[in-house]
């Protein structure tokens, strides 16, 4: 971890930002084209020295891309930007003080916040730790265990947790990397449900032609003797659990004093500030505004507004709204080079839409990577 000691404690950083989420990624990208640096002393706190792009992690895991493809490094592009990278993790906020602590033990101060700092997938509430469980985010240590996996004994029986795009696109991924491993897919409500029948009708058909079990409409809420339960009820004997469970809010937001919705998740209004806090500003998985989804395409777009809101904070500007999109496009990838689409009511899948992703995906980490 990159130590802070410089730093002085009783001095305010003018601008921290927490996390490097999508937004923060695009917000440095457009600061750096249009020549805007931050003020001096500001800093961006990253458990990571790279961001993942969460669109090309089923793509890595399949084999299809390495990791240096799927990750952008950060300090080329903080220093164009202005801005000192700490290599630690938030695990406290005070917003009423303006203080942060880190897993370090090291705190800083800072006049204006912004947190991108993502989400965890929740999983079973009890368990005898008998099954190896691994989160899919965060993604440094998801990859790790999964290069484990593959130079070592992977698991037998290799179960993945969720219904939404990830958990499905991951299962396909696994039976490319993992191919002597049993894969089952277990979802607690439909297979991705809110999609399009057309789509969730591809998508089963592909999990049966991959030979990957499926168990709709089961919650896993323990695990005991390497058995997953729901309930009392036995469901599926598993050597390893993927959780690819959707979103829950990282523990520390609900003890910040941040207004927070039910799930604990930061409540921002269309300007992304803190309902209770205006020098605080919340992205990506980590907020909760309606209408805004918790997925990657309007944490892209959110990132534009706060390239412009932060700055006009700084400078007591007028700040842009943000109005979320009523349609979000999404592009879910089969592990073989093609892709399923769906907007709105609207579905299809192939080659050609498979190649699509890989050039929006590619795309987007060009645009946002600098060389040292």
């Amino acid at each position: 971890m990159t130590r802070i000691s410089s730093f002085d404690d009783t001095m305010p950083c003018p601008l921290l930002l927490i996390g490097a989420g999508h937004s923060h990624l695009v917000a440095l990208r457009n600061w750096i084209y249009n020549g805007y640096r931050v003020p001096v002393g500001s800093v961006l706190v990253s458990p990571d020295a790279s961001a993942w792009y969460s669109g090309m992690m089923p793509g890595l895991i399949a084999e299809r891309f390495t990791p240096a493809e799927c990750a952008v490094e950060l300090e080329p592009l903080c220093r164009a930007a202005g801005l000192r990278l700490v290599t630690d993790e938030a695990v406290g906020l005070r917003a009423s003080e303006r203080y942060l602590t880190l897993g370090s033990g090291q705190a800083l101060h800072y006049d204006l916040l912004s947190l991108n700092v993502g989400s965890v997938p929740p999983g079973p509430r009890i368990t005898d730790h008998s099954v190896k469980v691994v989160p899919a985010k965060p993604f440094a240590g998801f990859i790790e265990q999964w290069q484990h996996w593959q130079q070592h004994a992977p698991p037998r029986e290799l179960t993945i947790l969720g219904a939404g795009p990830a958990a499905f696109e991951l299962a396909l991924a696994f039976r490319n990397s993992l191919p002597d491993s049993a894969i089952t897919l277990i979802t607690g409500s439909t297979l991705l449900h809110g999609q399009p029948q057309g789509l969730i009708k591809r998508a089963r058909g592909l999990l049966q032609q991959r030979d990957i079990s499926l168990i709709e409409g089961m919650r896993v809420s323990a695990i005991k003797e390497k058995v997953l339960l729901c309930g009392e009820e036995p469901v599926q004997a598993a050597d390893a659990l993927v959780l690819a469970t959707g979103a829950s809010a990282p523990a520390w937001l609900a003890q910040s004093g941040l207004s927070c919705d039910q799930q604990g998740f930061v409540t921002i209004g269309n300007t992304l500030q803190s309902e209770n806090f205006p020098n605080v500003l919340a992205s990506g998985d980590c907020s909760s505004l309606a209408g805004a989804q918790r997925s990657g395409v309007y944490a892209v777009r959110q990132g534009s507004i706060l390239a412009a809101n932060i700055p006009a904070l700084i400078q007591g500007a007028a700040l842009q709204p943000y109005r979320p999109q009523s349609n979000a496009l999404a592009l879910l990838s089969t592990a073989d080079g093609r892709a399923l689409m769906s907007y709105g009511p609207l579905s299809a899948g192939g080659k050609l839409i498979g190649k699509w992703k890989d050039h929006l995906d590619v795309g987007f980490m060009q645009r946002h990577r600098l060389t040292s």
